[in-house]
């Protein structure tokens, strides 16, 4: 969603976000199988390894992939967390938005081109950037709320649920293209896996500073 978001704010190319977004995935598919034994060998509470999911997984579906695998009570923390951060993508995007128009004008101005008009980011709308799926999970925790989704008809939506997200993670599988990350090279991968154990460590390491773990 960040990187959908993103892009055409950036213009960035369809190569550049193609590696980007397989990086993501590889780190996902890494996440399912190695966060539930480092939650385990770290003795991680439901609340904390839910929390640790959260923040560290980088896809929603990945993130309740992850959590489920450690406990119904860690996935639906994980979802809560990770759907905040989601919300973060508004702010993000703002920002290089007006740091994509600032560098437009500037360079429209170099050039000598009227900047009455410039900007590339012209027609941006703060509604675009909110995803439609952190929309429909608020209307569904609002029908569960107000009892129009009924208890009984819970265990049915966390079947569906369940096999939406293992279709999920299996599209993630299909769309990684690794012919295309080796032609890439390795050195952006290398990156981003750095910033991944980054985000993991720091997620754990302020868990470990307030007192959560």
């Amino acid at each position: 969603s960040a990187i959908a978001a993103v892009t055409p704010v950036i213009g960035a190319v369809s190569a550049d976000v193609a590696y980007a977004m397989s990086t993501i995935f590889l780190c996902n598919i890494a996440a399912v199988f190695v966060f539930p034994l480092v939650g385990h060998a770290l003795g991680l509470s439901q609340h904390a390894f839910g929390v640790f999911a959260g923040t560290a997984v980088n896809d929603t579906s990945s993130v309740v992939a992850t959590a489920t695998v450690y406990g119904r009570q860690a996935t639906d923390t994980a979802v809560v967390v990770k759907l905040v951060r989601t919300l973060m993508i508004i702010p993000i995007v703002v920002g290089l938005a007006g740091l994509e128009a600032r560098r437009t004008s500037r360079e429209q101005v170099a050039s000598g081109v009227d900047t009455g008009r410039a900007g590339g980011v012209r027609g941006f709308r703060v509604f675009r950037l909110v995803p439609w799926f952190l929309i429909g999970f608020l209307v569904v925790v609002l029908l569960r709320t107000l009892g129009v989704l009924p208890a009984a008809a819970a265990p049915g939506f966390s079947t569906a649920a369940t096999f939406l997200i293992t279709v999920a993670l299996a599209a993630i599988g299909v769309s990684t293209d690794f012919g295309a990350l080796r032609r890439a090279g390795f050195r952006p991968m290398l990156l981003g896996i750095a910033l991944w154990v980054l985000v993991a460590g720091t997620s754990l390491g302020a868990q470990a500073v307030f007192g959560l773990l």
